[in-house]
């Protein structure tokens, strides 16, 4: 008998919300629970879509307009898709992702105002019908966020070097994404602690994905 296909579980969000944060920790919280799960980001997460990263956050394809940085979303994506997200799936493993298609929708579709009959059609060749079970986007007061990323003192990317009103009108797309799809996108708060954060993520995923799903020991732990 075949193994039931693993959870599909995004973050979204804008910059400086803690996504790869709370990624960790809902990855961690699953393997206590006898999860078998892989953490993973967009861009990246397979050779050929990291070497796309690099590219894409560097800043290096923003001269070239945002149908251009659209489409190298989306052949990062879909290398990304068919390296290791599709297969984890099939295979049982929960896949717990940093960034997807709703990133290039907001960003490229909604902000760089790319037409969406391109965005779709991106969409159906990379992506098919794979669909996020659950999408967590982190909601957090733009002065906040970026306040966040000044702190760590590294080198901004192409995307948090962007104007105070970029980021206000990201905050809006975000926000108005979960209105539309209310079954899949959930909104978290991402002011308050970490810890807080991650209770909040671990509440949602286990009213939606897990309610009916017995626990499993993993190497002695408890779920």
């Amino acid at each position: 008998m075949s193994e039931p296909r693993g959870r599909f579980i995004t973050f979204e969000g804008g910059e400086g919300s803690g996504k790869s944060t709370q990624v960790k920790r809902l990855a961690e919280r699953l393997r206590l629970r006898g999860i078998d799960v892989i953490e993973t980001r967009e861009p990246g997460g397979s050779p050929g879509a990291e070497a796309m990263r690099k590219i894409l956050l560097s800043g290096a394809a923003k001269a070239l307009g945002p149908e251009t940085e659209a489409m190298l979303f989306a052949a990062a994506r879909g290398d990304h898709v068919d390296e290791l997200i599709r297969p984890a799936l099939e295979r049982g493993t929960w896949v717990v992702c940093d960034r997807f298609h709703d990133s290039t929708r907001i960003y490229q579709g909604v902000l760089g105002k790319v037409d969406p009959k391109l965005i779709n059609a991106l969409e159906r060749v990379t992506v098919g019908d794979l669909r996020p079970d659950l999408t967590i986007e982190l909601d957090i007061p733009v002065e906040i966020g970026l306040a966040r990323i000044e702190a760590r003192g590294e080198q901004l990317d192409r995307f948090e070097a962007e104007d105070l009103e970029y980021h206000d009108w990201l905050r809006i797309a975000y926000r108005t994404l979960v209105e539309h799809e209310p079954n899949r996108c959930v909104l978290v708060d991402a002011t308050p602690s970490q810890d807080a954060v991650a209770v909040r993520i671990w509440m949602v995923v286990a009213e939606r994905l897990l309610r009916n799903q017995p626990a499993v020991a993993a190497s002695g732990a408890t779920g």
